[in-house]
């Protein structure tokens, strides 16, 4: 035997060791799970009669051809394991060219910045993609605020849904009761998210990994069934109509003489607020990502980042672990105040249903498909995200089916994320000389 073969031996001599008995251990076991997990997905259907009464039938056909086809893949997968071994991969992009990769992608973000400012104006006939983008930067905004707490200070948020609905509430009771604008009430949404997002860090100060996960998402159910129960202020189910919309240094983008059309003598079209509004919500994500930036390079920002890696580390460094976990969850919460203020500006009208868990469940997606710390992956998973519902409208049986299956690829292909960036933004190229009297040895 030579060691060009050694490989293949080692690999059958697994097969054989593992036998027959483990390879359908492993088959069974996998059969019974998805037999589980589907047996009311698809075995049994139900819908509402013609008369209220519930009727029900059954496919346990399908049932069993999805079971089988996991128990004969099963099998198939775990013999290729064995007999072949872990694939040895080759990187994604060779040596020779990732240097011209690298530089080529310090201009997406110039170019998709570009973009945006072109897209009123290349979709300008098209309120459907006007719409879509709108959307689209709404949730990058989002992404980017969670990203603070989650990607840079590592703190599991499942609850982020909760300062946005502060946000709009805010806004909505605000504008509603006291008259006062969007631009007056936005910082104020913004300051109260943020306060509430320094309540939710006191009590979760002790709490790391899935206990953090726990108490932030009870908090997000929380705020929405006070939202839903305190009818006197929130309208309860009914929500709130009537909010306002932004005007352009106070003068209204409506139709009239007093409009914004009639004062520099052009015709109104509906399509004008819609713009103004897609260059808003641009305007507060770039704030919220130069923001960002700026404090990373900032000593909070090292901390944040500190404290993501290693939390021991972090306190015996002297960091301030409490004043550090605070500001992440302020900082992260205000700009979830501001998407929310501008979700309701935008909407007119908000209601407990559109702040569900199933939007902290997109909006941290949205994160981690990216890549948890990455600003530039958090707008082209936004974008795939978004736009891919979107896409898959059409075939609304198989659009969660398809979405998932995308994401389980991507995450066995990518696990950091479309673009992953852990690397600290500051560190030491060097050894650094320390004085002598800082030493305890005197060298």
């Amino acid at each position: 035997m030579t060691l060009e073969t050694l490989p293949n031996a080692i690999a059958k001599n697994n097969v054989s060791s593992h036998g027959v008995s483990f390879i359908l251990k492993k088959a069974l076991l996998s059969a019974f799970v998805a037999a589980v997990l589907f047996s009311l997905m698809i075995g049994i259907r139900t819908e509402a009669g013609p008369t209220g009464q519930l009727i029900y039938w059954t496919r346990f056909g399908d049932l069993a051809m999805i079971v089988g086809g996991v128990f004969g893949g099963s099998i198939l997968v775990e013999l290729a394991r064995q007999w072949f071994g872990a694939p040895q991969r080759a990187p994604l992009i060779p040596e020779k060219m990732r240097s011209q990769v690298i530089a080529l992608g310090r201009w997406i973000g110039p170019a998709l910045l570009v973009f945006a400012l072109l897209v009123p104006i290349i979709f300008y006939n098209s309120r459907y993609m006007l719409d879509l983008g709108v959307l689209v930067l709404t949730y990058v905004m989002l992404g980017w605020g969670l990203n603070i707490v989650v990607g840079l200070a590592g703190l599991l948020d499942l609850g982020y849904v909760a300062f946005y609905a502060v946000g709009a509430y805010s806004y909505a009771l605000l504008s509603t009761t006291f008259g006062l604008s969007f631009w007056i009430c936005l910082p104020l949404a913004g300051i109260l998210a943020a306060l509430w997002g320094v309540l939710l860090g006191f009590p979760v100060l002790r709490l790391r990994g899935d206990y953090l996960a726990i108490v932030t998402l009870a908090f997000g159910e929380i705020i929405r069934l006070v939202l839903l129960n305190w009818q006197n202020v929130t309208g309860g189910p009914n929500g709130i109509s009537g909010i306002a919309r932004p005007t352009l240094f106070g003068i209204p983008l409506a139709p009239g003489p007093n409009g914004l059309a009639a004062k520099l003598g052009i015709a109104f079209s509906p399509t004008h607020r819609v713009v103004f509004l897609f260059y808003i919500i641009l305007a507060l994500a770039l704030l919220t990502n130069w923001v960002t930036i700026r404090l990373r390079r900032l000593p909070i920002g090292r901390a944040w980042e500190a404290l993501r890696e290693d939390e021991i580390a972090c306190r015996s460094l002297g960091i301030n672990t409490t004043l550090t976990k605070l500001s992440a969850f302020a900082t992260g919460a205000m700009f979830g105040g501001f998407a929310g203020a501008f979700f309701a500006t935008r909407q007119g009208f908000i209601s407990p249903e559109s702040f569900s868990f199933q939007e902290s469940a997109l909006v941290l997606a949205i994160v981690v498909l990216g890549g948890m710390g990455s600003q530039l992956g958090v707008v082209l998973a936004a974008v795939a995200m978004i736009g891919g519902f979107e896409l898959f409208r059409g075939f609304e049986q198989f659009r969660m089916l398809a979405f998932g299956g995308a994401m389980v690829l991507l995450m066995i292909w990518r696990p950091r994320g479309l673009v992953g960036h852990r690397e600290p933004t500051l560190f030491l190229k060097g050894p650094t000389t320390i004085s002598a009297n800082l030493v305890k040895e005197g060298r």
